[in-house]
């Protein structure tokens, strides 16, 4: 669902001190007063929030800044450390 700002028509609500956002579906009537005082108000186009890829968590350095180890397979029941605290090498039996 996504989250709409308005803004009142004329003055200042005492309570959105301006601008106020309301998390409606898309489906949902537009408000046309505000829902704590009742001023007239109208919907207002705002920018879009994406995020976009997460790559940068991934990264070595962010693993071992978090305190995460971070492992990779050599072979079958091998693994070498690449980030983070703990023993270079796993091995099982």
């Amino acid at each position: 669902m996504p989250i709409y700002e308005y803004a009142p028509v004329a003055g200042d609500c005492p309570h959105c001190h301006g601008r106020f956002e309301v998390f409606a579906r898309i489906s949902d009537p537009e408000l046309s007063v505000c829902p704590d005082c009742g001023q007239a108000c109208k919907r207002l186009i705002s920018a879009a929030n994406v995020a976009v890829g997460g790559s940068h968590l991934l990264k070595e350095s962010h693993f071992a800044e978090k305190g995460f180890t971070q492992y990779r397979r050599l072979e079958k029941g091998k693994y070498e450390k690449t980030a983070g605290p703990g023993p270079d090498l796993l091995k099982g039996d």
